[in-house]
């Protein structure tokens, strides 16, 4: 599956949010199976790369769901403590992530993981100027769910079992 693929996939889905329209339901029409990529013995997860993304990624997390406690019922936007550090923290996420889709591409891996990493290294940023522009603590705290699905997203495509072959 080529990457624009697999990104306009993981987009829809990313993007999907039934509050807006409980009746939608995103759809994909099934790629055609490709022969599986050779991973190394045990998946890529206990590979140091990346398993440094799956700790980044779930600490973001965790601290991302300590912002959205304190911005909870907030009417205006709050300064949240330590977020010039977390800003930095996610743009490293981000460059680990296209990282590890380079890897995975002089590899030669020919794998949905490889184009999601990718997504995922453009998507963060812009997750993090969501967050920066909310105007309303409503806003704010919708924009920090969304990067906590990213950030979420991001530790299950690397630690989920690989797919059998078709």
């Amino acid at each position: 599956m080529s990457c624009d693929v697999a990104l306009a996939a993981y987009l829809m889905f990313a993007a999907f949010n039934p509050a807006t329209d409980p009746g939608a339901r995103p759809t994909l029409i099934a790629a055609p199976a490709t022969a599986p990529a050779t991973a190394p013995a045990g998946g890529v997860a206990q590979e140091p790369l990346f398993k440094d993304i799956v700790a980044r990624a779930s600490g973001l997390k965790a601290e991302v769901e300590a912002y959205r406690g304190q911005i909870k019922g907030a009417a205006a936007p709050i300064d949240l403590a330590g977020f010039d550090i977390f800003k930095a923290r996610i743009g490293e996420l981000s460059a680990l992530d296209q990282q590890g889709h380079e890897l995975l591409k002089a590899r030669g891996t020919d794998g949905d993981l490889k184009c999601i990493l990718h997504g995922i290294s453009q998507d963060l940023p812009l997750k993090l100027a969501a967050v920066t522009a909310a105007k309303t603590g409503h806003d704010q705290d919708l924009a920090l769910r969304d990067m906590a699905y990213l950030l979420n997203d991001n530790v299950e495509v690397i630690t989920a079992p690989p797919a059998p072959p078709v």
